[in-house]
């Protein structure tokens, strides 16, 4: 129970600051460039680790919960409770994002003239789940197997540097004190190259949660990118496989090669 309530909590936090910043910048146009998105991204993600961390191991992502798992840090059966736990706190941000802003949202689509449920509400949705290509670049040509490729990769960026800025066989490693600042620098500094092309999902339960809320109060199919299923293949499963990777990589090359060079 302690480590369902810190992960349900930390995934709370980061998914509201982070979906918020994304709600601010589409009604009411605060936020000028996804430096800005992308910083408050990395803010949330910091600041949920930190006041989450001693309660569960703050994983707050089930890309990176799986890829703990497979690296053998973390037990097969505390899974299925991290999972559960992530995408409720996900749901229940998004809840709350529609609490605050429903007023706004309604008075944007009156006056930009966009019925929920239709393909143009694809621009208020966008506060919510994440889609490709991006609706906010107009330049951005994004197919399903290169938004797979950007989710994953980006994803298994993430978690190989949580790995890396977290492990004792890297002894290069920042302090305890200072490793959420520079996981939250790590998830800035991704969002910045891929957000573009996907708005950078990174993490299941962040793009599940809300996006369901958006499916139940009135976007319907408009709070799913496609026809095809994109928002579990690109959102959902090329994370998880990024993570996956990741894990690999650090467990059969990097870990390995720290531990011969100490």
């Amino acid at each position: 129970m302690k480590g369902f309530i810190g992960e349900m909590l930390g995934t709370f936090i980061l998914t509201l600051f982070g979906c918020s910043s994304v709600a601010v910048a589409v009604l009411f146009g605060e936020y000028n460039s996804i430096f800005q998105i992308g910083l408050v991204w990395g803010i949330g993600v910091t600041l949920a680790i930190f006041l989450t961390r001693h309660i569960c191991n703050a994983h707050l992502n089930p890309a990176v919960s799986v890829a703990m798992v497979v690296a053998g840090r973390m037990k097969a059966k505390m899974l299925p409770g991290y999972l559960v736990a992530q995408f409720v706190g996900a749901i229940m941000a998004g809840a709350m994002l529609y609490i605050l802003f429903s007023p706004s949202i309604a008075q944007y689509e009156l006056t930009h003239e966009i019925v929920r449920g239709t393909a143009a509400s694809v621009d208020t949705a966008r506060m919510f789940g994440e889609f490709y290509p991006n609706p906010g670049d107009a330049i951005a040509t994004v197919s399903l197997p290169l938004a797979m490729l950007a989710e994953g990769f980006g994803t298994m960026m993430l978690a190989l540097f949580i790995f890396g800025l977290t492990e004792d066989c890297n002894v290069g490693k920042p302090s305890s004190d200072l490793q959420p600042l520079f996981i939250g620098l790590t998830v800035s500094s991704i969002i910045f190259f891929v957000a573009p092309l996907t708005q950078a999902g990174l993490n299941p339960a962040r793009d599940f949660g809300p996006r369901l809320v958006a499916w139940l109060m009135g976007w319907g199919s408009a709070a799913l990118p496609d026809a095809v299923g994109g928002w579990f293949w690109v959102y959902i499963l090329a994370p998880i496989l990024g993570g996956v990777v990741a894990a690999l990589l650090f467990k059969f090359i990097l870990e390995p090669i720290n531990k011969n060079k100490n």
